[in-house]
């Protein structure tokens, strides 16, 4: 029995050890993933607010991040609206009920990305304390088993059990405490660009109300630059054929 009790301290350690790299990998991984967040935002903002117009802004496709994504969803429902003729129930919302309605499930979609991993970081952190104290109730078992078989209460008897289980519960406390402290400034940045998405998708609806929620694509230079190509070659040929003649 004694040895049962000493693996099920081991297994606890073992599992608090498992929680701490769980808790530290999505740590380093939701860090990296809303610096870069911040960074696309940014660029897109700067690039989207010091465009010419709402149809320039369209052509704006380079970009990624969840506002490029928002805006993404918003030009293309206004094409498709115009392109798609009211004939079944997805399409058959007025233009304005249509956008919004499109752009409040994109942002959705945003913030379900953004929540992955943080309920692995919130159950870690409310559990970790619980599963050290788990290790700690076997290693106080431990040490009164030894006492009752040893019938002495000396420092050798009970050092060694009672040092595990205060070992499992200083663990289970480690763990717990960047778990909570990590999910808690990661739910603050998620309602922080939550809130960011609301403010960008108000203020896209107010400027393509502007157009009649109508916006078309600027032509791209190469396409441009091919046509006056061909032009030339045209004018070229033309003139070809009128010394020719």
């Amino acid at each position: 029995m004694n040895e049962l009790y000493k693996h099920i301290v081991e297994w606890t350690l073992w599992s608090l050890a498992f929680f701490s790299v769980v808790t530290w990998t999505l740590i380093f991984l939701k860090a990296i993933q809303h610096s870069l967040l911040g960074i696309q935002n940014r660029r897109f903002k700067k690039d989207f607010w010091s465009a010419a117009d709402l149809n320039a802004a369209a052509s704006l496709e380079k970009y990624v991040g969840p506002t490029a994504r928002v805006a993404a969803i918003g030009f293309t429902t206004l094409r498709s609206a115009d392109s798609t003729p009211a004939s079944n129930l997805e399409n058959s919302w007025d233009r304005q009920d249509l956008l919004e309605r499109h752009l409040r499930q994109q942002i959705h979609k945003e913030r379900r990305s953004l929540e992955s991993g943080l309920a692995v970081l919130a159950s870690i952190g409310s559990t970790a304390p619980f599963v050290g104290l788990f290790g700690t109730v076997f290693g106080i078992i431990l040490a009164l088993t030894a006492i009752s078989s040893k019938s002495s209460a000396n420092i050798e008897v009970v050092a060694g059990p009672i040092g595990e289980a205060l070992v499992a519960t200083g663990v289970g406390i480690a763990v717990a405490v960047p778990s909570v402290l990590a999910y808690n400034f990661f739910l603050r940045r998620l309602k922080l660009i939550a809130a960011d998405l609301d403010d960008f998708a108000t203020d896209f609806i107010t400027l393509v109300q502007k157009s009649g929620f109508r916006v078309h694509s600027i032509p791209t230079t190469k396409s441009s630059t091919r046509t006056n190509d061909f032009s030339g070659a045209k004018a070229k040929s033309d003139s070809g054929k009128e010394v020719l003649a």
